[in-house]
């Protein structure tokens, strides 16, 4: 799967990875060692993200039901936790900087495909 910025015309991932059943959502990133440029997991439904036991720290964006970034996290240290924001459907999960690359805002529209 890949995922694009509509709004700013950038590209996100190219290795994307949806997580839907509860045991995928629940695995996520804990059995990596690494996240590189390019790699993305979606995890949806999305009403909360941990970070507990993982290795390294990720950029986080929750969208609503129609791709619409609603709120970001970068840098998103282990073993922190947070509540997804109101009406959010999905949250990605990114390498650090990922944000920042491909200049992603609250508000921006995003195309998973």
């Amino acid at each position: 799967m890949t995922i694009s910025n509509l709004t700013r015309q950038t590209q996100i991932a190219d290795k994307a990875v949806l997580a839907q059943t509860m045991f995928s959502r629940m695995r996520g990133l804990l059995a990596k060692d690494t996240f590189c440029a390019g790699e993305a997991l979606i995890l949806q439904p999305a009403d909360s993200l941990h970070t507990f036991f993982m290795r390294f720290p990720i950029d986080v964006i929750f969208l609503d039901g129609k791709d619409k970034v609603l709120k970001i996290s970068e840098n998103f240290s282990p073993f922190r936790f947070c509540l997804a924001p109101r009406g959010a459907a999905r949250v990605i999960e990114l390498p650090v900087n990922t944000i920042r690359n491909s200049s992603t805002k609250i508000g921006d529209i995003l195309k998973i495909s």
